[in-house]
């Protein structure tokens, strides 16, 4: 079984677009593997919000992501229209409480498909619950964790440790058996080719 680290943001759509590349072109070859989500926020509080909706810059280096997207069946908005982009401390602080109950990448798929498909607002609380709800957790316990902050602690060393153990510098960064690989095309070819090199 492959054990995969996964630096990521849940605002990041190269993010998305890369772990359901990963997710099926593992199950096409048929190969196993232990995906651990590892936290970078891209914005951290306070730091202000960032508008994606009107960058113009940024919209374009999205395009690389279309044919990708159309590839692997995803209808991402790119943007989403929530502006200004959410934090995402809270989605990973529950995150943690999801994988703990072994529920962590089928919570985290909720989350990236929440912002980028159905354009809902991930830095709330109320709507993170429901998805945890969905993902087969508690949703009052989960909530009551998040409003205790139960897991802040473990997601502030989690970003800590990819900002200044990985020096990772931007995500997806993703480490497959502790060796990094690099993406150009962010296609299930792509991703489908690095991993037949672990057959």
């Amino acid at each position: 079984m492959l054990d995969i680290l996964f630096v990521t943001d849940f605002v990041c759509p190269y993010c998305l677009v890369a772990k359901e590349a990963l997710r099926q072109s593992l199950e096409e070859l048929g190969m196993e593997a232990e995906i651990t989500l590892q936290p970078l926020e891209l914005t951290a509080e306070p730091e202000p919000r960032v508008d994606t909706c009107h960058d113009e810059r940024r919209k374009a280096h999205y395009q690389l992501l279309v044919e990708p997207c159309k590839e692997l069946g995803l209808d991402m908005k790119l943007p989403p229209n929530i502006c200004p982009r959410p934090y995402t401390r809270l989605a990973f602080e529950g995150y943690f409480y999801a994988k703990e109950q072994g529920k962590g990448e089928v919570y985290g798929d909720k989350v990236y498909r929440a912002y980028f498909i159905d354009e809902k607002d991930i830095g709330d609380m109320e709507l993170l619950s429901d998805l945890a709800a969905e993902s087969g957790l508690d949703r009052e316990d989960f909530k009551q964790a998040l409003i205790d902050g139960i897991y802040g602690k473990e997601e502030k060393e989690a970003v800590r440790h990819s900002r200044e153990d990985l020096k990772v510098k931007s995500v997806p960064t993703i480490y497959i058996d502790g060796k990094e690989i690099t993406l150009k095309t962010y296609t299930k070819t792509e991703m489908t080719g690095i991993l037949r090199t672990y057959q």
